[in-house]
C-alpha cells in the first residue's frame, strides 16, 4: 500500500515510517522543509510547507491510497496567547480539514488521524475510564484538545466514498527519543531528588510508541476500522509514584519518595503558577480500549516495562561494547 505520513520526522511519524516500511508498505513522507527528511525511512520524502488550511496536497497525495496524519502543532503547559491559540487551530483543526478534503478529492481509500484522549476531558477523576462513547468535553484552557475535538467534527461531515476516516484517540506516548512531559519526568528520576509523591494514588493510561504504530498499521488495513473512532493503550494503568519508581529502576536510580498529602500539594503547586504541571502528576487520566481489541482483534505487542525497558536504553553508541571472543 502507498501510504503518505504527515509530520514524518517527528517523534511518532519517524516511527511510523519505520514500521510502514518495515512492514513492506510504500512510503510517502510528507515533512515541512526538505532538509529535515534526512535519515526517514521512505521510498520519497517531499516538501509541503506550513499545515493549514492553505496547503497544497496535489502532488503529496498524487498515488496514494492511505494517509496517516500524526503532524500537529504541540501543546505546552504554559497557557496560550490569542495568536498562538489561532496557530494551533489553523494547523491542527483546519489544517486537517483541508488535508481529509484534499484526500479525498484524490481518491485516497482511507485516513488514520491521530487525535488526543483529552477531546473528552483533562481527569477521569473518581469516574468510569473514558471510551469511545464519552461525548467530547475538552478543557477549555486546552487549544490542543478543542482543536482536535473539532478536527474530528470536521472529518466526521468530510467521511464519504471513496474516504474511510479512522479516528485513533491516545494518552501520553512514550518512547525512544520522547521529548516534553515524559522526558522531564526521566530527568526527575534521572537525579533523584527527594519527592513528595508517595501518597499520590491516580490512575494514568500511557502508550508506548510501538504498539501506538502497531495499531496504526492494523487500522490501515482491517476492514472493520472504516468510519470508526477507537481508544489505544498500553493496556495497563499506573500511578504516577509507580512510574516514578519503575524509571528509576530501569536507570539505576533510587525512586526518593515520601509522603505529603496531595491536596496540599495541589494548593502549593497552584500559589506558584504550576497547577498544569501538578494536574499532570496527580490527576487520574484512564482510557478503556476494549473496543481496538474486541473490534479488529488488537494486542498490544509491548508490556508496560518493555516499553519503558526500551525508552530508557541507552543509544546504541553509548552502550558497552562487546568484545569478540577469541578464537
Amino acid at each position: 500500500m502507498k501510504v503518505l505520513v504527515t509530520g514524518a520526522n517527528g517523534f511518532i511519524g519517524r516511527a511510523t515510517c519505520a514500521e510502514l516500511a518495515r512492514r513492506g508498505h510504500d512510503v510517502v513522507a510528507a515533512v515541512r522543509r526538505i532538509e529535515s527528511a534526512r535519515d526517514i525511512p521512505c521510498a520519497r520524502a517531499i516538501a509541503v510547507g506550513p499545515i493549514g488550511p492553505a496547503t497544497d496536497w496535489r502532488a503529496a497525495l498524487d498515488g496514494i491510497e492511505a494517509v496517516v496524519h500524526a503532524a500537529a502543532m504541540a501543546h505546552s503547559v504554559t497557557r496560550k496567547s490569542a495568536s498562538e491559540e489561532s496557530d494551533i487551530f489553523a494547523v491542527n483543526a483546519a489544517g486537517t480539514r483541508a488535508l481529509a478534503e484534499a484526500a479525498r478529492g484524490a481518491g485516497v481509500r482511507r485516513l488514520i488521524f491521530l487525535s488526543t484522549v483529552k477531546v473528552l476531558g483533562e481527569t477521569t477523576g473518581g469516574r468510569v475510564p473514558f471510551s469511545e462513547i464519552d461525548p467530547p468535553n475538552p478543557d477549555s484552557g486546552d487549544a490542543y484538545a478543542r482543536a482536535k475535538a473539532e478536527a474530528e467534527t470536521a472529518l466526521a461531515a468530510i467521511a464519504r466514498a471513496p474516504l474511510e476516516v479512522v479516528v485513533l484517540r491516545l494518552p501520553l506516548v512514550y518512547g525512544p527519543g520522547v521529548k516534553a512531559n515524559f522526558a522531564a519526568l526521566i530527568r526527575l528520576a534521572r537525579s533523584a531528588p527527594p519527592l513528595p509523591l508517595a501518597s499520590v494514588a491516580n490512575r494514568r493510561s500511557l502508550l508506548f510508541l510501538g504498539n501506538l504504530t502497531d495499531a496504526i498499521v492494523l487500522a490501515l488495513r482491517h476492514p472493520g476500522a472504516a468510519g470508526e473512532t477507537f481508544m489505544v493503550g498500553d493496556g495497563e494503568t499506573v500511578s504516577t509514584p509507580e512510574l516514578i519508581r519503575k524509571i528509576a529502576g530501569f536507570v539505576g536510580r533510587p525512586a526518593r519518595l515520601f509522603s505529603f498529602p496531595p491536596p496540599l500539594l495541589r494548593l502549593a503547586a497552584t500559589l506558584l503558577g504550576q497547577g498544569d504541571r501538578a494536574r499532570r502528576l496527580l490527576d487520574s487520566l484512564e482510557l478503556d480500549d476494549r473496543k481496538i481489541r474486541d473490534q479488529l482483534g488488537w494486542q498490544p505487542p509491548f508490556s508496560l516495562d518493555q516499553g519503558l525497558a526500551l525508552t530508557l536504553r541507552p543509544p546504541a553508541t553509548d552502550r558497552p561494547r562487546q568484545e569478540t571472543p577469541s578464537a
